[in-house]
């Protein structure tokens, strides 16, 4: 039975991975940990990381960008693989991410579902097919009203996705509003939407001389993110020290 910290318990996110582990026979749920916790989990919930002393065999994290740092340090200092979801983390962060996977199991990963790793393997199959043959590359991701970060980690992992091919060539454009000029060949555009309740929605398209490619993902549910994350966390627990993706998880 793997035991499991929900770091972010009783956000959205945390709330739904809290139900897929209650129906997954190989994993409970151990503790969690949020800023503010009314008791309403069949779990031990803290408000201070440090205060868990829980046997835990991997960590899960959906939580935000300024409380990764902290969750790092507990993660090394007790040597417990970590489950890294949270996106919008800042260069400085990513580089203790990566310091830190040399002392334990960290598995990051902008997106957490299936369909979505998949479509990171097929990026990388046609970018540069496509590319040679004039195809012009944007990706437009859209999400609900209360996502913070844009655009998203998924469509930024999307677009190193396509750019690895073209030896990292290509710039990401961001926004286009202050320039008048043709669009350069060597571009990513990036585009983001947010609005009501959209749970995640990507596209790549690839525009070319008189006809389009389209490769998109809809979720229609966050359980596909929740489940991804679970299957990540048994995966993980017992691992050595890396740096490790969805790739690993999904063979």
């Amino acid at each position: 039975m793997t035991k499991i910290m929900m770091h972010g318990c009783n956000g959205v996110m945390g709330q739904v991975i809290t139900k897929i582990i209650e129906e997954t026979d190989d994993a409970v749920m151990a503790a969690g940990v949020d800023r503010q916790d009314d008791g309403h989990n069949d779990y031990p919930v803290y408000t201070n990381l440090s205060d868990c002393k829980e046997e835990i065999d991997a960590i899960i994290d959906f939580s935000a960008a300024p409380a990764v740092d902290g969750l790092i340090d507990y993660a090394v200092e007790r040597q417990i693989p970590l489950v890294l979801c949270t996106t919008g983390l800042s260069d400085e962060q990513l580089a203790k991410v990566e310091e830190a996977s040399k002392k334990v199991a960290i598995l990051r990963s902008a997106n957490m579902s299936l369909g979505i790793n998949t479509l990171f393997k097929l990026l990388k199959s046609m970018t540069k097919l496509l590319a040679d043959a004039g195809f012009d590359i944007e990706i437009v991701e859209k999400h609900h009203r209360r996502k913070l970060d844009a655009p998203s980690g998924t469509a930024l992992a999307l677009a190193e996705a396509a750019n690895e091919p073209l030896n990292n060539e290509y710039e990401f454009v961001y926004d286009r509003s202050q320039r008048r000029e043709q669009r350069p060949k060597k571009e990513i555009g990036i585009s983001a939407v947010r609005g009501g309740t959209i749970v995640g929605e990507h596209e790549v398209i690839f525009a070319g001389q008189d006809e389009v490619i389209e490769l998109k993902h809809t979720a229609y549910s966050r359980a596909v993110f929740a489940k991804g994350a679970v299957s990540a966390a048994l995966y993980l627990a017992g691992k050595p020290a890396g740096m490790y993706d969805m790739s690993d998880v999904i063979g």
